[in-house]
């Protein structure tokens, strides 16, 4: 009988730690103060750190978490972390909404760090 119930409480952790290991990641649908932008304009001026606000589509993957992001005036390279995608399905054809910021380098072109991901309709 003491075996039951120490297999039953093996058994019960393990699902409790299970369930609270899944990470969950709230999303601001709201209004924002962050003004849009455009792609053409933080090439033009890149200013590290500066919040932004674009619409338009993802082009490719390039890299693990890097993505190819065009809005019509220009293509940057968007980095954004699986855990911003939210379970969202995406491809090239799915306009979405991009907010993060920009992060310069000496080495390579501006890039968006991106913190939020939504899809536009």
């Amino acid at each position: 009988m003491s075996s039951y119930f120490n297999v039953r409480s093996v058994v019960a952790l393990a699902l409790s730690s299970a369930l609270l290991s899944f990470p969950s990641y709230a999303q601001y649908t709201g209004p924002s103060e962050i003004g849009q932008t455009t792609v053409a304009e933080i090439l033009k001026n890149p200013v590290d750190d500066q919040d932004v606000r674009v619409q338009g589509h993802l082009l490719r993957q390039s890299a693990h978490d890097k993505f190819v992001f065009s809005d019509g005036t220009g293509e940057i390279v968007a980095e954004i972390k699986a855990k911003h995608f939210a379970g969202q399905t995406l491809d090239e054809k799915t306009k979405v909404e991009l907010i993060g910021e920009v992060d310069t380098s000496s080495k390579r072109p501006p890039e968006i760090e991106v913190d939020f991901v939504k899809v536009v309709n």
